[in-house]
């Protein structure tokens, strides 16, 4: 499939073209009265066929004042006029009769001849005018400059004719680099349109290569309005962009289609799960074990979440009822939890009245009378049932504070009264009193044989084995 044929880019025999160069007056067959101007062709006008070089002096009659233009002037040097009024213009190849004046003076004669190349190179100077603005394709210029040479070559008129057709010849060069540019610029322009469209091509395959389902459609859209806006190529190269461009928007398209289709059946399946959801849910609606109740609504939400969209016109309303039922269920254990609040502060009060008892307690001084007292509180505190979530920490923290400073009394008062722990301490401190008894014996020898540095030793070991004595005798008074 090819592109539209509007995208073809214009030929140069398409460009419109520009008016042709309008072609040399003829003399009229007779002449009129008065003085009218010298002929002109309407603009726009395409140059007349060639016409022959006359075989006889052309007769005319006089039309109108003399031009005494510079140009009409300088012109009116190329001619010669004859006493019978025959009027010869001057060539390169010698001179040549281009008609003969029927009445008037020869001025006259010369110049209604000398108009006739005014007209001409007037002609030829819009001519050179256009082609310098390239106001018209090479090929056209060509064709207007040809068709005006052959007038001039053989003019019926009286000027530098060998000059106007070297002026015409002079604008073959010009129309020949405007030829040369103008293909370059054609040129540019392919490669230009090539590389633009490759890179629509380029655009649309990724598009394709994609999974954008929602905004792919759209680009390839907007591609193809670019495609349009772009010249055609040459039919070869055009054809296999168009190929590769048409492919994509096709693979795109079948995809799409696909994906769409898949999501079309997934949104059955979910609906059909959604709506087991719903009737579980609408059934546990009434529940009071709140708890797992809570949890199994937990479940249910997840698995709603994983079952994935339902139709369209179908999800919101399923939704709802869905979220209707756990509506219920919160609903009522949210009261239930209000009152059961109201209960639990009511018991944080006794609780904090039964601390008062317990923490008056601290520091332990009577620990038998101590610990009846705590019994009956921590009865009582059992009595007194849960409290709000957030006393709990603070409440019981405080309890465990007294029943821990209890239990370090009775764990002191035990080992006071342990028999094993007291009779070892017992022999500690009969053994360290007999290694006190010999060592001052010893200091007493030593003393008394003046065994000075002996003396010293024992002093300082019996300095040592008192101090551990009188720690084990301490320790031994604790067991009492």
């Amino acid at each position: 499939m090819t592109a539209p044929d509007d995208q073809q880019p214009p030929t140069d025999e398409e460009t419109t073209a520009d008016s042709a160069v309008p072609a040399a007056p003829t003399a009229p067959a007779a002449p009129r009265p008065g003085p009218p101007p010298v002929p002109r062709p309407p603009a726009g006008a395409r140059p007349a066929p060639p016409r022959s070089a006359p075989t006889a002096p052309e007769v005319v009659q006089p039309t109108s004042g003399p031009d005494d233009s510079a140009v009409a002037r300088e012109a009116a040097t190329w001619g010669r006029v004859e006493d019978d009024g025959t009027v010869h213009v001057r060539t390169a190849d010698g001179e040549r009769t281009v008609g003969q004046y029927a009445a008037g003076s020869p001025e006259e004669a010369l110049d209604f001849f000398v108009r006739r190349f005014v007209a001409l190179a007037t002609e030829v100077t819009l001519l050179e005018e256009r082609v310098a603005a390239a106001a018209t394709s090479p090929e056209q210029g060509a064709e207007q400059v040809k068709a005006v040479r052959e007038q001039v070559v053989d003019a019926p008129a009286v000027g530098d004719l060998d000059g106007l057709v070297a002026r015409l010849d002079a604008l073959s060069p010009v129309l020949a680099e405007q030829r040369e540019t103008r293909r370059a610029e054609r040129a540019k322009q392919k490669e230009e349109t090539r590389v633009a469209k490759d890179k629509v091509v380029a655009r649309a395959e990724r598009v394709a290569a994609g999974t954008d389902w929602r905004n792919g459609a759209n680009l390839l859209r907007q591609l193809l309005e670019e495609w349009k806006a772009l010249p055609r190529l040459d039919k070869a190269a055009d054809d296999e962009l168009w190929k590769r461009f048409s492919a994509a928007r096709t693979t795109y398209t079948r995809a799409r289609k696909a994906h769409f289709a898949e999501m079309d059946e997934k949104r059955a399946g979910s609906q059909v799960v959604k709506e087991r959801l719903i009737k579980e849910a609408e059934a546990l609606s009434t529940s009071t074990e709140w708890g797992p109740t809570s949890g199994r609504y937990r479940d249910l939400m997840t698995q709603w979440k994983a079952a994935g969209p339902a139709p369209k016109a179908e999800d919101e309303a399923l939704w709802q009822r869905f979220r209707g039922a756990q509506d219920v269920f919160f609903h009522a254990r949210d009261e239930a939890n209000r009152a059961e609040n109201e209960e639990f502060a009511r018991n944080a009060e006794v609780k904090d009245a039964l601390l008062v008892e317990a923490e008056a307690l601290l520091p332990i001084k009577d620990l038998p009378t101590a610990k009846r007292t705590f019994r009956d509180i921590a009865d009582r505190w059992e009595d007194a049932g849960k409290v709000p979530r957030d006393r709990m920490k603070e409440l019981e923290g405080r309890i465990r504070k007294v029943e821990q400073a209890l239990r370090s009394a009775e764990d002191a008062q035990w080992t006071r009264s342990d028999p094993e722990k007291s009779a070892r301490a017992d022999d500690m401190v009969g053994k360290l009193q007999a290694a006190v008894d010999a060592l001052e014996a010893d200091l007493e020898k030593a003393r008394a044989a003046g065994d000075d540095k002996r003396v010293a030793q024992l002093e300082s070991d019996l300095a040592g084995r008192r101090t551990f004595l009188e720690a084990a005798q301490r320790t031994a008074s604790e067991f009492g």
